[in-house]
């Protein structure tokens, strides 16, 4: 039977310029432990979406009621405000407090986790608007390149 390197994807091949880069792997995973990607996979696809970096960012500063949230967010609807704050709410990232009045008064405010991801999503925001212009290069570049001619 063939051993295949879990490193390797098909299709690919490492070089020694792929391996042993200072700062690339902050966090061990396992490659042979498919939990741990799909752990990875499922966490980053529910904090990674353009609606929950928005509402972490907005409440970085603190708690907020759900139209003044909604207002500080260019164009999230009340709808999609409703399912992100739930969804985070569900992975421990945001807190929900209810102040008995009349109508009810609803404040959303980030956790001591969700505090805890400010730090990352600010540097991932960093790093696109310090890499704008040559991801723009790129794709103008890939797309002269690789035009379908009809």
């Amino acid at each position: 039977m063939e051993t295949i390197d879990p490193r390797v994807q098909e299709g690919t091949s490492l070089s020694d310029r792929h391996i042993n880069v200072p700062g690339t792997d902050p966090v061990p995973l396992r490659p042979d432990d498919g939990r741990s990607c799909r752990a990875v996979n499922h966490i980053l696809s529910c904090v990674g979406d353009k609606w929950s970096m928005q509402v972490v960012m907005s409440l970085s500063d603190g708690s907020q009621r759900f139209n003044a949230l909604r207002r500080t967010i260019d164009g999230i609807s009340q709808r999609m405000l409703t399912r992100t704050l739930r969804r985070l709410e569900r992975d421990g990232l945001v807190e929900r407090t209810v102040t008995p009045s009349v109508p009810p008064r609803v404040d959303y405010a980030l956790s001591d986790l969700g505090r805890s991801l400010r730090v990352p999503v600010l540097a991932l925001g960093s790093w696109a608007v310090e890499h704008q212009g040559a991801i723009d290069t790129a794709r103008s570049r890939f797309d002269a390149e690789n035009a379908i001619e009809e």
